[in-house]
């Protein structure tokens, strides 16, 4: 795999499927990156997203109708203790606000060639008690 500084994440949200089923599976969800032939699940909810340690991952989320708001709420690790790791916005929180925010990380140089190192891509979808939802397949893998 070519080295490239910065890996994106893109989640191409279905909201009206998504809030309709309340899940992000059955096809509501796509995740694409541009990490190269490495990455398999592309357009699945269970991206596994080939990755080298010091290069940065942006996540972004795009809705299919462009006039449903759909925001990456937060980016949690999944440790194999359990221990959840939150990736930090990159821009300013505003509360509970939807800002249109990217989210980034540092891949770690600790990160084991080969071993999925899954995470939990949490999008809120409007505003309200069911507006939130995630999913705990998609990973990031060391090559």
């Amino acid at each position: 795999m070519a080295y490239k500084p910065q890996i994106n994440i893109i989640a191409v949200v279905d909201v009206i499927g998504a809030l309709s089923g309340g899940t992000l599976h059955n096809g509501n969800l796509s995740l694409v990156d541009n990490a190269g032939e490495e990455s398999t699940g592309q357009g699945t909810a269970h991206l596994r997203t080939a990755v080298q340690p010091g290069q940065v991952v942006q996540w972004s989320a795009l809705a299919v109708d462009l006039q449903t708001p759909v925001e990456i709420r937060s980016i949690t690790f999944l440790g194999e203790d359990g221990v959840a790791t939150p990736v930090p916005r990159t821009s300013a929180d505003d509360g509970d606000k939807l800002d249109l925010a990217h989210w980034a990380g540092v891949v770690p140089p600790s990160l084991p060639s080969g071993t999925p190192f899954k995470y939990r891509l949490e999008l809120q979808m409007y505003e309200g008690r069911y507006s939130v939802l995630h999913v705990d397949s998609p990973a990031l893998i060391g090559v």
